[in-house]
């Protein structure tokens, strides 16, 4: 009779364990209550529907108030479970937010105009568009050539869009270009000239045949008859030429 007693009272502990545990509510986010949930929570079937209707509009309720206006639940329910509401932490604590024209405005202010030879990788970040990746890119093709001849040579960049250009050519010119000595092209060898930017051997090559075959080079014009010859960069190329006899 004892062991029958002891173990009723143990099958009675469980039963009440079990039922404060199906009763325990945890915090929850509202905007993701299924009709299962909604149901268990004591809404109604329109009031569900209603929040799954907002949500299918790919929108979301931000607070209790909201989640009242939305499905329209009662006051006392509302008063009852908007407790174990818990919305993301952005909602609770938005971040603020950042006037970026004004960042723009203020960042680009400390810009002045300066030579593109002369612009440090820091500086050149200071640009939108232009991160430490192309920053380093514009100096070492700078180096690469001797200095920029010309602020178009700034296009060759691999990467860099039109639209980043453009704000490189509002703060930075070519104030100071570096001290260049043209090669005669219809004197130079082959190595010589496939060692001028954008200039390969097998261009220098073709410039060399074209010279013996056709004409000498009055004017940067003929170096359209060369094959493929990288004719959007004429004009550059055509800085370290010379074009008299």
């Amino acid at each position: 009779m004892e062991k029958i007693t002891h173990l009723n009272q143990r099958i009675d502990n469980i039963a009440t364990i079990y039922t404060k545990k199906r009763d325990t509510i945890y915090p929850f986010n509202p905007n993701f209550i299924s009709d299962f949930k909604g149901y268990s929570l004591g809404m109604s079937i329109e009031e569900i529907d209603r929040l799954l209707s907002f949500r299918a509009e790919n929108k979301y309720v931000n607070s209790a108030q909201e989640f009242q206006s939305v499905t329209r639940v009662s006051d006392e329910w509302l008063k009852k479970y908007s407790v174990y509401f818990k919305f993301p932490d952005w909602v609770s604590n938005p971040k603020p937010k950042v006037n970026y024209a004004k960042y723009k405005e203020e960042k680009e202010k400390e810009i002045t105009p300066t030579c593109i030879n002369e612009a440090t990788e820091e500086l050149l970040q200071k640009v939108r568009g232009i991160g430490p990746y192309y920053a380093s890119k514009i100096v070492k093709d700078r180096e690469k050539y001797g200095g920029y001849v010309h602020m178009d040579q700034l296009r060759f960049v691999y990467g860099l869009n039109d639209e980043t250009i453009s704000e490189l050519f509002k703060y930075f010119k070519v104030f100071t270009a570096p001290n260049v000595e043209k090669i005669n092209v219809n004197e130079a060898s082959i190595n010589e000239l496939k060692k001028l930017p954008y200039l390969n051997y097998y261009i220098a090559r073709e410039i060399v045949k074209y010279r013996s075959m056709q004409e000498d080079f009055v004017n940067k014009e003929q170096l359209r008859q060369i094959e493929n010859f990288p004719l959007d960069k004429i004009d550059i190329i055509s800085l370290y030429l010379k074009f008299t006899n």
